[in-house]
């Protein structure tokens, strides 16, 4: 049968097909899904089913098969009540990915120069760093504001004031010896 995308019918989601396409490959999977605006077919492969199966998921534009037949009708194969899903993982992963996404926005400075930026990203490998809106903070107690130089280096012991002026030396000087663009 070829395949004609005005035949959405045909890739009704839990029909099981036998592919082939233009590129000469074939294959029998399941429609999970298809889209009719992009003509684009979501597949399963490896139908088995239960915990553990595993499972290959294709996406194919319609116009890419040469032939296909249909082979049956199964089971929604995204049921809820079938399809397992460990949410509890899920939900842990987003919750992990948030945090990290939050974290990583609290380290980008708000009207701020790219200059100041690229100081506060040197700073924070080698010591805790925040931002206080335009002033860097660094170990909760020093306190550097603009123009970033080692003399706007303010608060903490001496010796942190110290090591936060050396490590802002270091990256000035190599900003400068940087090209331009970079």
């Amino acid at each position: 049968m070829e395949a004609h995308p005005d035949q959405s019918e045909e890739f009704a989601v839990g029909c099981l097909l036998s592919i082939k396409t233009t590129f000469g490959e074939e294959f029998q999977s399941q429609v999970i899904s298809f889209d009719v605006p992009s003509n684009l077919l979501i597949l399963q492969e490896g139908v088995k089913s239960g915990i553990g199966s595993k499972r290959n998921i294709r996406m194919l534009k319609a116009n890419y098969i040469k032939e296909f037949s249909l082979l049956g009708q199964a089971e929604d194969p995204l049921d809820v009540k079938k399809c397992f899903l460990d949410l509890t993982t899920l939900q842990s992963r987003e919750d992990s990915s948030v945090r990290q996404a939050e974290a990583e926005a609290e380290r980008i400075g708000v009207g701020v120069t790219t200059e100041a930026q690229v100081l506060f990203d040197a700073l924070s490998k080698t010591l805790p760093v925040q931002w206080d809106k335009t002033i860097i903070v660094v170990m909760n107690d020093v306190r550097v504001s603009s123009p970033y130089l080692p003399e706007s280096v303010m608060g903490g012991t001496p010796a942190a004031n110290e090591r936060v002026r050396k490590v802002l030396e270091l990256e000035r000087k190599r900003l400068q010896t940087r090209p331009s663009g970079q």
